[in-house]
């Protein structure tokens, strides 16, 4: 089976650097500071979509500046790597010795999420992925069947895995199999909202799950 995860809030636990970059940039753009929660919202998002969903009143200018800033902020957070959440490379690592294939459907940008392989030399892990400066942001499933094309699996031999409802309409807009993890950035309950197999509270129960279970 192909297992497509996205990364930030279900592989990797990034929301507090995520929200503290989009703070401080928003701070150097004269732009309104949001609540962490508000800010949590939009994680899984492109950088584009998520900056208009925050800032709808921003002019074109100020977006473009936030971008840049936020950029800016990332790097300079980037001297620590962000960890990856409790049992993922274990559950991975049982993944692939079971016969099933990776993937990655996320709402980072290619250099980003490059960057993320490297600080974690996993990238050797995934057949392909797709970032959303390189097709269409979340909910859009176009990165999924852009996914599907490349690989060749059937929609039914294929799940989405991820904490937000964009990462399950965008499952569901295919009829494609979706799994939530609570622990991330939506609450169980959205998630529950988007017609999951199932929800999960820890990454390594993506071992329970029958097609999975070697």
């Amino acid at each position: 089976m192909l297992v497509i995860l996205d990364w930030d809030g279900t592989v990797c636990n990034s929301e507090a650097r995520i929200v503290s970059c989009m703070q401080r940039a928003a701070n150097r753009a004269g732009l309104p500071v949001l609540e962490p929660a508000a800010i949590g919202n939009i994680i899984g998002l492109g950088l584009p979509e998520a900056i208009a969903a925050l800032f709808p009143e921003a002019h074109s200018e100020q977006r473009t500046d936030l971008r840049d800033y936020y950029a800016d902020e990332w790097l300079a957070a980037r001297g620590e790597p962000l960890p990856l959440f409790d049992g993922v490379l274990a559950t991975l690592d049982k993944l692939l010795g079971a016969g099933h294939e990776l993937a990655v459907a996320t709402g980072k940008s290619r250099r980003g999420l490059s960057r993320e392989f490297e600080d974690h030399g996993v990238g050797h892990l995934f057949v392909t992925s797709r970032c959303a400066d390189e097709t269409a942001s979340k909910p859009n499933p176009t990165m999924l069947r852009e996914i599907i094309a490349e690989t060749g699996a059937p929609l039914s031999g294929a799940v989405m895995v991820g904490d937000t409802e964009y990462d399950l309409r965008m499952a569901s807009a295919i009829n494609m199999p979706s799994i939530g993890v609570s622990y991330g950035v939506h609450s169980r309950e959205r998630l529950h909202e988007c017609g999951p197999q199932r929800v999960i509270d820890h990454f390594s129960e993506l071992l329970e799950w029958p097609p999975l279970v070697a």
